[in-house]
């Protein structure tokens, strides 16, 4: 996964700066990591039912989606939003997981807890090591749902962060997009819809997901994914005051991200000097860029390959491979000089010889004949 690169982009100073009410929010391209715009995004927020996304993902990953899970009581009972389990109930792990993300079940998040670790505090002990093992910096979760409990907080990057992280598995978006889904249960036969408004008729155009979130001391929390063409952003927004706040919001940052952005690239198998040494990208890269935006290329000693702007910002990482450049081809280059100087000097004394043997020749030929000469005056 990409890492983040900086809070604020050199786009701002190009195009007109979104202007957020909500008290904090991010907006990141998906594949890049790369921050196209940040309001406040390293302040420690409640993010209330957003938290789902991390009990989701963490689930998918570390259990079976298969297996048959048994509804406690507490999990009957717990406060909020329901999907209605009864006590008893038995439901597989992906249908919680359904219901948690799409309805924002929080008996969904009890129930998921408890088949996996057997509680809710030791289910949450084990989701922020988890968290902090994909990279979340400022995240500590008391919970799996979201209700409010004073040292249950997060960042809006590290939310940024962990969608961008989810994403990634075909499970987890094929859930975190769906609009609608039957749900037969003992309690509650019906259909459930997500709760993310701009997933709803009439969608906003390319939408791929979302999750909202509400208790009194978050106020109102938004994730959002979408993809136009090739570029994939996810959207963050903390703490607005109304939903209609932070919907607008995000249709603000949204509209920022694919008005003014466009991929540049870096080809596969581009080499890089370095010294003595030659590094090589491993693959195609895409980065996004602003209208105006210029960008360079940078080689650390530890074979990165960084993009900067003409700001000297950051705007992407990539790892590269060194190419290996054996000593045997230097060997093979000065046995070959050798070889060839052994055969210029052979060629030189062959030569030589011949010419001596061509002026011994003829010397021998001069002295035959002045002897003959000699004979033949003496008759």
């Amino acid at each position: 996964m990409s890492s983040f690169s900086n809070n604020k982009t050199f786009a701002a100073e190009l195009v007109e700066e979104p202007s957020i009410m909500s008290e904090a929010a991010i907006l990141i391209e998906e594949s890049s990591g790369r921050v196209l715009f940040g309001k406040n995004s390293d302040e420690i927020m409640y993010p209330a039912s957003l938290t789902k996304v991390a009990t989701a993902i963490y689930a998918i990953e570390h259990g079976n989606l298969d297996a048959i899970v048994t509804t406690s009581e507490k999990a009957r009972n717990v406060d909020g939003t329901r999907v209605y389990l009864e006590v008893g109930e038995q439901v597989t792990l992906k249908k919680l997981i359904q219901g948690l993300l799409i309805n924002s079940g929080n008996d969904a998040g009890v129930a998921i807890a408890e088949y996996m670790h057997g509680t809710e505090e030791e289910f949450a002990r084990r989701l922020t090591e988890y968290l902090k093992e994909i990279g979340l910096t400022d995240t500590n979760f008391m919970n799996p749902h979201g209700l409010f409990d004073p040292e249950h907080t997060t960042t809006a990057r590290d939310l940024a962060r962990l969608t961008q992280y989810a994403m990634q598995n075909e499970v987890f978006r094929e859930i975190f997009g769906t609009t609608e889904l039957k749900w037969d249960g003992e309690g509650w036969d019906t259909t459930i819809y997500t709760h993310h408004r701009l997933m709803l008729d009439p969608p906003y155009e390319g939408i791929t997901g979302g999750k909202n979130g509400y208790v009194n001391q978050s106020g109102q929390t938004l994730i959002t994914t979408a993809k136009r063409g090739d570029m994939s952003v996810i959207a963050v927004v903390l703490k607005g005051a109304t939903q209609r706040e932070i919907y607008n919001d995000t249709v603000t940052l949204l509209d920022y991200a694919f008005a003014h952005f466009h991929f540049a690239s870096i080809p596969k198998g581009k080499e890089f000097p370095l010294g003595e040494r030659i590094f090589i990208t491993k693959e195609k890269h895409l980065f996004p860029i602003s209208d105006g935006e210029e960008f360079k290329e940078e080689v650390t000693s530890d074979g990165l390959l960084k993009i900067e702007n003409q700001n000297e910002e950051e705007i992407a990482r990539y790892p590269m491979t060194e190419l290996d450049i054996p000593e045997i081809q230097t060997t093979t280059v000065q046995e070959s000089n050798l070889v060839v100087k052994k055969e210029e000097s052979n060629k030189l004394n062959a030569f030589m010889i011949i010419s001596i043997m061509m002026i011994l020749a003829v010397i021998a030929f001069l002295k035959n004949r002045n002897r003959r000469r000699r004979r033949m005056r003496k008759f």
